[in-house]
């Protein structure tokens, strides 16, 4: 299929530049597959769509201060922004300011502007990134110097950096949010729980390349960046639980559907770059745990093995995420679904609001 068979227009008004308060107060699309019936309702009502047995899965990933200013030796400013960590002591990243070229030396600063560490950068990386090393090691020093990294077309400050964290979000390594989950609120999740709902999380560590609008003319000559996932034992028997007895899975994010179709493909021998025959069943065993890396690019053509509904948020033209949604609604479903949050005033993006695909 063409990239551009995944291209829309969204009035600029329309992306979220703030969340609202409290996180659940967003509104909610909520999509049924079966009868393409679009309805509209607040994330807070979101109880009123599971069942007692049915299981929550979110992404557990919380986002780490990526964003680091530092100063060359001839005075000018520098910006690193860490993607992912290489080899102890040194980070695939990108950075901005002019000759940061193999050997150069860089002071990172801290919120104080008091010299926190040293950045040299090792090489360039194939996609015009920087391999830097950081002298000491960078997670010593981190959480003093550097900044939560916003999405670029988010233009008004953050106030609290916790908002731009999910309310169960544990374990370092993202570099951006699981933004789907960005609407709970630890009371919503008790009600969910009284209600018999089960949650359980998954970890996938997100890079900036999962929000990048695919460049390629054929989605399929697009190249999925890699990223680091966990899908433990006790989550994996919970999941398998589930599905014999007859609950749903409802995955948080795109992240968690990643990681547990991943975890799918697991469970029948294969990795997620090969191909896996439709007439291929599981059997009991929806998932496998795991650990590594998962390069799954989920597009037209995918069969789901794993997930019963999908809460997302609406999603950048012409990117991974947007057709991700469309391989699991249905294209035509999410072209009309889109069309009327357009026209129905939704907020768009990372602090925008919330689909139900079920």
């Amino acid at each position: 299929m063409k990239t551009s068979d995944f291209d829309y227009d969204l009035p600029p008004e329309l992306i979220a530049q703030t969340p609202v308060e409290p996180r659940d107060a967003s509104r909610l699309m909520v999509l049924n597959r079966a009868t393409g019936r679009i309805t509209h309702r607040r994330f807070s009502d979101l109880s009123h769509h599971m069942r007692p047995g049915d299981l929550l899965i979110g992404n557990d990933s919380r986002v780490i201060p990526a964003r680091l200013r530092g100063i060359k030796p001839t005075g000018g400013a520098v910006e690193i922004l860490l993607l992912r960590p290489a080899s102890t002591p040194s980070w695939e990243c990108l950075v901005g300011g002019k000759g940061l070229r193999q050997g150069v030396k860089v002071d990172i600063l801290d919120m104080g502007s008091t010299v926190a560490g040293t950045a040299t950068i090792l090489a360039e990386t194939e996609d015009g990134g920087r391999l830097v090393s950081f002298d000491p090691p960078v997670e010593s020093w981190l959480w003093d110097a550097g900044q939560v990294p916003l999405p670029p077309y988010i233009h008004e400050p953050l106030g609290d950096p916790e908002r731009y964290q999910t309310v169960y979000s544990r374990t370092d390594g993202s570099v951006a949010s699981s933004t789907a989950g960005l609407h709970f609120t630890p009371g919503l999740l008790l009600q969910l729980r009284d209600d018999g709902v089960n949650l359980s999380f998954v970890t996938l560590h997100i890079g900036l390349d999962t929000f990048r609008p695919v460049q390629t003319e054929e989605i399929e000559d697009h190249r999925i960046h890699r990223e680091w996932a966990r899908l433990s034992p006790e989550t994996a028997r919970t999941v398998n639980e589930t599905r014999l007895a007859g609950g749903r899975i409802f995955a948080v994010g795109t992240t968690a559907v990643r990681v547990l179709e991943s975890a799918a493909m697991r469970a029948l021998g294969v990795q997620p770059c090969e191909e896996i025959p439709a007439t291929t069943a599981c059997g009991w065993q929806t998932v496998a745990a795991f650990v590594g890396e998962t390069d799954l690019f989920i597009r037209p053509g995918h069969q789901f093995r794993a997930v019963d509904a999908l809460i997302t948020n609406f999603h950048l033209p012409r990117s991974t995420l947007l057709m991700l949604v469309s391989t699991f609604a249905g294209k035509a479903l999410i072209e009309r679904a889109y069309a009327e949050a357009i026209r129905e005033r939704y907020r768009f993006y990372s602090f925008g609001d919330a689909m139900l695909i079920r």
